[in-house]
């Protein structure tokens, strides 16, 4: 199968009217929002066409979706989803949200690793919790010294508090590893802080890194997980996501109100269904284009920008780039952008540890990659 990346031409992107290719002017290449530069995987297309011609556009339901999601997750990660433990939510963020409900009140601390997904932050103000930073290491890794300190404060005075964990991380693309999981699971139960893990980019990681779900690992029986196809397959206009609970979570779940499940779409969740049963093929084939991509990226930034700092993600097809060493007294993304016609996202959006740092979007042609380094390194 031909990498998906090199299958569309600039002209051809550029008739998309999703967000991505709206918000700038036409001389802005668009390595930013997470959608991705290539066709629907076929069987995806074939499932979307079928249910429009029999006008099967009515309302969501059944567990075809938990079912699916079971079979990829036994195949890829070796993980026993029970889909009797699972609920259909609208998309991954606010299925968080609701589970969150479920677990915490008013006023309770949510515990986050910035940088981190900026619609945290914004989600988690919105429904009145408070938001505590636990930062990344310099590498990227959970400091679990800082994470233990921020349960601790949390939980002052026998406060609910969750942590909401970002696996692979956005926007570092860290892939935390088994020995990193069973540690959070460890602190989370000596201070009673319930775990959130979003995990939507897990089919997105690379050889070199496996995804570990967090509720396959022993001690996680309170947690929560919230997955869909979404990015992998470049789905964000069809929603649908599933809400997973751990082993001893089934109840808390179950308590979810049933008008959640409405706000998915039932096309979506055929698309999901079709990427995660037939779309595997493609998926491979878009891990090993985006694999390329970042020893791409790698190349040219040592070539034309050698004081950006590139640690490559282990996955998701984000590139969070190191500014600080071009010394600009700018935010980098708006020289980027004012200059060179390329839109990334700015590092402070993310949080703590995001200043001088700019996201990239990888998922796009080698062509369009090459070009926007090079706009890049000419306005520095």
């Amino acid at each position: 199968m031909t990498n998906p990346l090199q299958a569309l031409s600039l002209n051809q992107l550029r008739q998309r009217t999703s967000v991505k290719w709206r918000h700038y002017p036409p001389d802005v290449l668009p390595l930013w929002v997470a959608e991705m530069d290539v066709p629907l995987a076929e069987p995806i297309t074939e499932a979307v066409t079928r249910a429009l011609a029999l006008g099967d556009t009515g309302h969501a339901g059944g567990p075809q979706y938990a079912q699916a999601m079971a079979d990829f997750a036994a195949t890829r990660w070796g993980w026993d989803l029970d889909v009797a433990g699972t609920a259909i939510v609208p998309d991954v963020m606010l299925g968080i949200v609701e589970v969150l409900k479920l677990i915490t009140s008013q006023g309770d601390t949510v515990v986050i690793n910035s940088p981190v997904y900026r619609p945290f932050y914004q989600f988690l103000t919105h429904m009145d919790r408070r938001v505590l930073e636990a930062p990344l290491s310099a590498e990227h890794r959970i400091d679990l010294d800082v994470l233990g300190d921020a349960f601790a404060a949390a939980t002052t005075g026998g406060r609910m508090a969750a942590f909401l964990l970002c696996s692979p991380h956005n926007p570092t693309g860290t892939v935390h590893g088994e020995d990193e999981l069973l540690a959070v699971a460890a602190l989370a139960a000596r201070y009673g802080v319930r775990v959130v893990a979003d995990e939507i980019h897990a089919p997105l990681t690379y050889a070199d890194r496996a995804h570990v779900p967090y509720l396959s690992l022993p001690g996680t029986q309170d947690a929560f997980a919230v997955l869909s196809a979404t990015k992998a397959w470049n789905l964000a206009g069809l929603k649908a996501a599933l809400a997973v609970a751990g082993t001893g979570s089934g109840k808390e779940l179950a308590q979810m109100p049933e008008e959640v499940g409405h706000g998915a779409s039932h096309v979506g969740i055929l698309a999901h269904v079709a990427a995660l049963q037939d779309g595997r093929a493609w998926l491979d084939s878009l891990l090993t284009g985006l694999w390329e991509n970042r020893r791409l990226l790698t190349e040219l930034l040592a070539e034309q920008l050698p004081e950006v700092r590139d640690l490559p993600p282990e996955g998701t097809y984000l590139a969070w780039l190191d500014c600080r060493g071009l010394a600009l007294s700018e935010d980098p993304a708006e020289v980027f952008l004012a200059r060179g016609r390329v839109a990334v996202n700015s590092g402070p959006t993310f949080g703590t540890g995001g200043a001088g740092h700019v996201r990239l979007n990888l998922a796009t042609s080698p062509e369009i990659l090459t070009e926007a380094v090079r706009r890049m390194a000419a306005s520095v």
